[in-house]
């Protein structure tokens, strides 16, 4: 199975070329002076699915990958001539074809694959300045050798890789390093973690012996603190893994030992469904958080909006909403997590927060993009800052957005954790989330929240 090396790769491949493949039609017909009807619509929507599984199986990008520009431009156009004999057979059979004027299908036919290599050397051009655009993600190589070597060399020759090279960490004093090194060496393995948390570094390579095993254990326990995906190149050894998968960079093996389940067309099926249900939600809530809103205003002084900070993706911080169900509005250096029969819980705070009706708003903060119907829930970031100190692997919950409801919650983990043995079995859902994530996983968790919800219990 080819699994692509960079989420927006993956992205072309699935969306973007079908998407341009589309427009071209609709730009063309309007040249042509053409009108665009539904038969155009029709014609549009198969090109779109059936480019989609023909790139997808053909795979142009893992020559683009590669730097090999002659060999993906064939490939393209390779998978545009099958695409097209495919929409021919099927115009001819349904008939179609007929209802297109000639001239108009092909100049379509001929000029969709230049649009489509155009759009990726003007994408890879715009690519080279890496302070010039948020999709070239810094990365670090720990272990200075020939195959990291190369393996640097290769992303700075391919900045179609969106890639930027910061520097190694390396143990080795200079005589032993490799010669050839164009990019500092920044310190030691003890000092990435540090190093990768001071400056946000998104993606970690290790080019390791065998027998440096412990060091990588160790280096990997202290990257728990962050949330940095990180990959070996190329030796691999068995650790706690989390969406684990063989890829590549520029045609070099490396193996994801720790990373987002949401990345390709996983991304783009998770926001769908977020928007779509969020909408539909919102639509059919409405007067209920109107009347919500007012009678938490009209009861109790104050806003009837709590916000507060939270960690989201990546661990930046978030603005989320809830409706306000306390006396108070914590949101600084100690918060103090409600309790059962809490002083600081309005009378109406109590009613929502059993029915779990003061986490509506957060359906706003889903269409934002901030958080995600089903994630990890997001926590004060007080207790961000006290728990990664405490708990193994506790921020890797934030390479997901945060959601509404999780894994955790239909498990009986709702409300407060006022033991740590209650909060690292959260987590520990939570990262099980993370590695077993699938849409119908997501559902399954939707559906129980709502027998959850229904239930009333754990939230005060």
């Amino acid at each position: 199975m080819t699994v692509n090396d960079v989420p927006l790769i993956s992205f072309f491949q699935r969306v973007f070329d079908p998407l341009l493949i589309m427009g071209g039609l609709y730009v063309l017909s309007a040249l042509c002076g053409q009108p665009f009807n539904g038969y155009a619509l029709v014609l549009m929507i198969l090109a779109f699915f059936i480019s989609s599984s023909v790139y997808q199986y053909i795979d142009p990008y893992r020559t683009w990958r590669s730097g090999r520009l002659l060999a993906y431009g064939r490939d393209l156009v390779l998978g545009w001539a099958l695409t097209v004999v495919i929409l021919m057979v099927i115009g001819w059979v349904s008939g179609l074809g007929q209802r297109f004027d000639t001239r108009l299908i092909t100049l379509w036919f001929v000029c969709t694959p230049f649009v489509l290599l155009g759009a990726h050397l003007t994408i890879g051009l715009l690519s080279r300045d890496p302070n010039g655009g948020s999709e070239v993600r810094s990365a670090v190589i720990v272990g200075a050798n020939g195959v990291s070597v190369r393996f640097a060399s290769t992303l700075d020759r391919n900045p179609s890789l969106f890639m930027s090279v910061r520097g190694f960490f390396d143990d080795r004093t200079e005589d032993r390093r490799p010669e050839s090194l164009a990019h500092p060496v920044l310190g030691r393995m003890s000092e990435v973690a540090a190093y990768v948390r001071e400056h946000q570094i998104k993606l970690i390579f290790i080019s390791q012996p065998i027998s440096a095993q412990p060091r990588i254990r160790k280096l990997l326990d202290e990257l728990d603190d962050t949330t940095a995906s990180v990959y070996f190149l190329p030796d691999i050894y068995v650790f706690d893994l989390m969406q684990a998968r063989f890829s590549n960079v520029g045609g070099m093996p490396v193996i994801a030992i720790r990373e987002t389940p949401f990345t390709g067309v996983n991304s783009l099926v998770k926001r769908l469904s977020d928007i779509v249900l969020a909408s539909l939600i919102m639509l059919m809530i409405s007067p209920i958080m109107l009347g919500v809103a007012a009678a938490v205003k009209l009861t109790s002084p104050g806003p009837a909006i709590f916000r507060q900070r939270r960690y989201g993706l990546y661990g930046e911080e978030i603005i989320v909403y809830k409706f306000r169900s306390m006396t108070v509005a914590e949101d600084g250096a100690k918060v103090v997590q409600a309790t059962k029969n809490d002083q600081r819980v309005t009378r109406v705070g109590a009613f929502l927060r059993k029915s779990s009706l003061d986490e509506l708003p957060q359906f706003i903060n889903v269409l934002q993009g901030r958080m995600s119907i089903v994630g990890p829930r997001p926590h004060a970031v007080a207790h961000n800052e006290q728990y990664r100190k405490l708990i193994k692997g506790y921020m890797l919950r934030h390479k997901v957005k945060p959601g509404i409801t999780g894994w955790a919650q239909v498990h009986g983990l709702r409300g407060e954790t006022e033991t740590l043995d209650k909060m690292e079995a959260r987590i520990s859902y939570d990262l099980d989330y993370l590695r077993k994530w699938s849409l119908w996983l997501d559902i399954w968790i939707i559906l129980m929240t709502i027998k959850v919800v229904l239930k009333r219990d754990n939230a005060f």
